[in-house]
């Protein structure tokens, strides 16, 4: 049977485009593109660069939470950031929040990103069986 669900995400603002935090499916967690946004939704773009980072990654594992996942669920990550010379600065907030946990990762160097903010993060995890 063909199941896909697409979880609330109390922790997160509702998505303000057609789409949802994230969908489920074959076992599989499909975590859309999280920016660097507040509780209410709004966009950081003030913040420096490693907190951007943070805070995305934050509503990344809020999303992961949604659909049973946690960090060492995570098969994949693609992160998009809007200039190469913050790789460094990423990769040590990427770092302090996964920890232990290392998925497959691509950074996608990008001239801009909506709402002027500098970092975009999205996932695929595997579902926990129960």
């Amino acid at each position: 049977m063909r199941a896909i669900a697409f979880p609330a995400v109390a922790d997160l603002a509702a998505p303000r485009g057609h789409y949802s935090h994230v969908a489920t499916g074959g076992g599989l967690a499909f975590v859309s593109g999280q920016l660097p946004l507040d509780a209410a939704g709004d966009p950081r773009a003030d913040l420096p660069l490693d907190e951007q980072a943070a805070l995305a990654l934050h509503n990344v594992e809020a999303a992961l939470a949604a659909a049973g996942c946690g960090w060492r669920d995570v098969m994949k990550v693609t992160v998009y950031l809007a200039g190469v010379e913050h790789w460094p600065a990423f990769d040590q907030a990427y770092r302090r929040v996964l920890g232990d946990a290392r998925p497959a990762r691509a950074v996608v160097p990008v001239p801009a990103l909506h709402y002027g903010v500098r970092v975009e993060v999205e996932a695929v995890a595997l579902q926990p069986t129960p």
